[in-house]
């Protein structure tokens, strides 16, 4: 029964519903006398039946939609007990700028009576809900708000019904503009459609002169339009824009247009040349050295290191300038050892030393990294013998060999 009444208030404040002149303002306070019945619920609370309430809210808007509101009431009870209850909610207002205004609130509050012994001390309860506020001008309002109060006392929790009816007044705030009445104007005789005007268009090329290889950009407008196709080669387009293209030979470019007053044409003509075949260079010493065959380099490291010494900067600047004179080479750094230690102690050491030297060669005469590879061989690619000293001494060599195009 008491669901049904609740449900029936709250379809009852929604009913009222209409839109009208800003109502809710900003920075508004107000005071709202309210009366009502608060219902008891649970087992815990089943002694008490729905009792009057009658209180007080004092309000203020932050903005038209956000409110805050301190709450007092007060319910005579059975048992000659009176009921206190006073804290404070905040508001969340719907439709700020109707007539009927909706909102939910939620807040906290404490309770107490001056009877029972175990509500003498104060106690704190949660409620929310909503309401809803109906204008009836800019400084008078009818409200309602139904809440469902929960508390815990004594390890019991209470699930209360609250609702109210009252009066809600406003003071000060901004106050919202007036709309301006438009006035009315007489409906013009309807005019008679223009004549459909013929279709412009413009297309140049820049630079309208290339050598094969190059791009050359179209550019075209048009005016009136509805479509635009350019040929040869292109198909349809935007009705303005442009677009890069590379003819191979002598190409005249035709942009058509049609729109509803008719059909324009423009064009653009990009001449093509052969390019010039550059003499080529007679080929260096340095390029004679590491063109196309492995060539040794005269490094020597100290044992079990792979530190390039600046007495070898000569034999690798001839590198340097080789990558340099060919920047279309691309080859390999590799390094060897000789037969004295473990394959893979001999591995490790000659691919650090190919990375030595290839890191000195990139960063001393600012070679594409890309352009070499560096990697170790140890002491699977001998060129002389191991069993002596000079046989060693020949197999523990750096190689370059690149090809050149």
């Amino acid at each position: 029964m008491k669901k049904r009444i609740t449900l029936c208030l709250a379809g009852s404040i929604i009913a009222l519903a209409a839109t009208a002149q800003a109502a809710n303002q900003q920075g508004a306070f107000s005071v709202s006398p309210v009366i009502g019945g608060y219902t008891a619920n649970g087992i815990e609370r089943s002694q008490f039946d729905t009792n009057l309430l009658v209180g007080a809210r004092l309000g203020y808007n932050i903005t038209k939609a956000i409110g805050i509101e301190a709450l007092f009431d007060y319910s005579p009870r059975d048992h000659n007990a009176n009921f206190y209850r006073y804290g404070g909610e905040l508001l969340y207002h719907f439709m700020p700028d109707n007539k009927f205004v909706p909102y939910i609130a939620a807040g906290y509050a404490g309770f107490n009576d001056d009877k029972n012994s175990m509500y003498k001390k104060t106690h704190g309860a949660f409620d929310y809900g909503l309401g809803a506020k109906y204008f009836l001008n800019e400084s008078f309002a009818l409200r309602a708000d139904v809440r469902h109060v929960y508390s815990q006392v004594s390890n019991r929790s209470f699930n209360d019904v609250m609702y109210t009816v009252g009066a809600y007044i406003p003071f000060g705030g901004s106050k919202p503009a007036e709309k301006p009445v438009e006035p009315q104007q007489e409906a013009a005789a309807p005019k008679a459609a223009p004549a459909a005007v013929a279709p412009t268009s413009t297309l140049t090329s820049v630079p309208d002169k290339i050598t094969k290889g190059q791009i050359s950009t179209l550019n075209w407008s048009s005016k009136d339009a509805t479509k635009c196709e350019i040929q040869p080669g292109i198909g349809p387009v935007a009705l303005q824009g442009s677009t890069t293209v590379t003819p191979a030979a002598d190409t005249s470019y035709t942009l058509n247009c049609t729109g509803d007053g008719g059909a324009t044409t423009s064009t653009a003509a990009v001449g093509v040349t052969a390019p010039i075949e550059a003499a080529q260079p007679k080929a260096s010493a340095a390029a004679q050295r590491f063109c196309n065959k492995p060539a040794i380099l005269k490094i020597v490291f100290d044992t079990n290191k792979a530190d390039v010494k600046p007495r070898y900067a000569a034999d690798l600047k001839n590198v340097g300038d080789f990558l340099k004179e060919f920047p279309q080479a691309k080859g390999e750094i590799s390094g060897h050892t000789d037969s004295v230690g473990s394959n893979a102690f001999n591995q490790k050491l000659s691919q650090r030393r190919a990375d030595s030297v290839k890191k000195y060669i990139v960063e001393k005469y600012g070679i594409d990294r890309g352009r070499i590879a560096a990697k170790g061989y140890g002491e699977t690619k001998p060129i002389a013998t191991n069993k002596t000293k000079a046989g060693k001494a020949k197999n523990r060599r750096i190689e370059a060999n690149f090809t050149c195009e």
